[in-house]
């Protein structure tokens, strides 16, 4: 195969300028931004949430919204001028020339339309086959990026499928019409450690038949992996650039040193490890939970737990990896009381906790709570900080709110925020300031034990890095316990005392944090380790 030529950009940017608004209420979000790339190359732009990466990147393929203001001095792919693409030049252009895969694939998918046929509506708007290839291909493109049975999956609408298989049918879709430019936003924030290796893979092997790539990433490690070149973006301008292994190594921009400081690496220190107490606070025996599979009646059950056990000693951590589907997530929510097993029994606080009414759960309700991955969707939009922590505080209404200011106020400042943030409703918080808030609800009641599912996966890496050290400080000084349900294996790693690694609903191995990581005994548990990515160029 003919190497791609790299002698001249494919698409080249030039003080590319973002705004919204009018006269004193316009807003520049993005400042004078120069990148290029050429075919065959992958390009990393990375920076925290609001920086401007999404915004550049949407400005590439007329996508920044109603109300955005774009100007440049130069917007060029492949010798198109795009400053003067109208509407229809822009849909000719998105898929074929410049494909775009986005983070929400949920919000990105059609909720009403089937899977197979999001992707195969590049395909038909392209032009690419015939109607009734079309189906064959979506499905053939499925099985490219690693979804599981692509023939059902295809058949079915994105709820049914898990939040890391929707990303991989957003890839799919995206690289459909064989784009020669694709940007990949945050492409696998969603996956687990092996199915994001898999997709990594794939934008290689893309790459490497001459796809250039632009990669929106706050994984820094999935950078290195992936990226010929880095640049670093800040409050909406590009303030380092240069080649991989040389920013990783040799930072130069105070910035970009604090973002690699914010990895998440080693193990739990010892001094946390000693403060965790004898006395069970959580027990699980024998949990078995089963659904109805997918398909009618005939296609019987999926069991998604299968004679689980556990349990957590006070102040400590327990780290539960597996991939999707593992049964982690169904896990935590039996535990919580959400969801009653189908055999086994949960045990809180010495007390039963599973198999009983929510009136009989009341007393002891408040002693266990809930940090989610999203917690804007489990905020009432309409309530202000202050409301939203009261409630945790059995105090919901305005007045009461105010009587508990002093405590509220607290709270707030054990999880590192200002009391300034009291009236902000959630839309007007960062996604790390909502996480801290969300840790402040789960705090309110005094619990014992905070179920903890994906608390971390979305945010950029210094926010989670200072969302982690929110939990060991509340550790700390209040000695509750957590179940850190997640996929990160650098995050459990840094988070747990010890680690249950779960796959098809049941738990192939419990131990100390540092024998399973260096000595795995299952094989399972090897294979998860293995796809831990270092933070350094991978590329020869």
């Amino acid at each position: 195969m003919t190497a791609p030529d790299r002698t001249a950009p494919l698409l080249t940017v030039e003080d590319l300028r973002i705004s919204f608004g009018h006269g004193r209420r316009r807003t520049d979000v993005v400042h004078g931004v120069d990148l290029d790339l050429r075919s065959g190359e992958c390009l990393a732009l990375v920076g925290e949430s609001g920086s401007g990466k999404t915004l550049t990147a949407r400005a590439l393929v007329g996508l920044t919204g109603p109300g955005a203001s774009v100007t440049a001095r130069r917007l060029d792919y492949g010798g198109q001028d795009l400053r003067t693409l109208g509407a229809r030049e822009w849909r000719r252009l998105r898929g074929a020339g410049i494909g775009l895969v986005s983070q929400d694939a949920l919000v990105s998918l059609d909720p009403l339309r089937r899977v197979g046929d999001e992707v195969a509506e590049p395909l038909a708007v392209h032009g690419v086959g015939t109607r009734r290839d079309r189906p064959q291909r979506a499905v053939d493109l499925l099985r490219e990026v690693t979804v599981p049975e692509p023939e059902l999956r295809a058949r079915q609408f994105p709820h049914q499928l898990s939040g890391g298989q929707r990303q991989r049918a957003l890839i799919a879709a995206g690289i459909a019409a064989a784009p020669r430019v694709l940007i990949a936003d945050e492409p696998t924030t969603a996956l687990d450690p092996s199915v994001r290796a898999q997709i990594l893979d794939l934008l290689a092997e893309r790459r490497a038949t001459g796809m250039a790539v632009l990669l929106i990433s706050h994984d820094l490690s999935a950078v290195a992996r992936l990226a010929d070149r880095i640049a670093v973006m800040r409050a909406g301008r590009i303030v380092e650039t240069g080649p991989t292994g040389e920013l990783l190594a040799a930072p130069r921009h105070p910035y970009t040193r604090m973002l690699l400081d914010s990895v998440p690496t080693g193990c739990r220190p010892a001094e946390a490890t000693a403060r965790v107490g004898e006395r069970v606070v959580l027990r699980a025996e024998g949990l078995t939970k089963a659904y109805p599979a997918t398909g009618g009646r005939r296609a019987g059950t999926v069991t998604a737990l299968d004679a689980v056990s556990l349990e957590l000693r006070e102040g400590e951590t327990l780290g539960v990896l597996g991939e999707s589907g593992s049964g982690k997530t169904t896990l935590g929510q039996t535990v919580l009381g959400l969801l009653e097993p189908d055999a086994g029994q949960v045990t809180l606080l010495g007390q039963p906790w599973s198999g009983r009414g929510e009136a009989a759960r009341a007393a002891l309700r408040g002693r266990i709570q809930l940090v989610q991955q999203d917690p804007l969707s489990s905020f009432d939009p309409r309530w202000t900080v202050e409301r939203i922590v009261a409630e945790a505080l059995g105090a919901p209404g305005r007045r009461a709110a105010r009587r508990h200011r002093a405590r509220i106020a607290e709270l707030l400042a054990l999880v590192g925020l200002d009391e300034g943030l009291l009236e902000r409703r959630p839309r007007q918080l960062s996604g790390g300031q909502r996480q801290r808030v969300a840790i402040a609800r789960a705090l309110a009641p005094e619990p014992e034990v905070i179920v903890c599912d994906e608390p971390v996966s979305a945010l950029d890496v210094s926010v989670q890095a200072q969302v982690l050290d929110v939990f060991a400080e509340a550790q700390r000084r209040l000695g509750v316990a957590l179940l850190f349900i997640s996929h990160d294996l650098a995050v459990v790693r840094r988070m747990s005392d010890r680690v249950a690694v779960m796959r098809a609903g049941r738990i192939v191995e419990t131990g100390a944090t540092q024998e399973v990581f260096t000595a795995p005994k299952d094989p399972w548990t090897a294979h998860l380790l293995e796809a831990i990515p270092p933070l350094e160029p991978t590329r020869p």
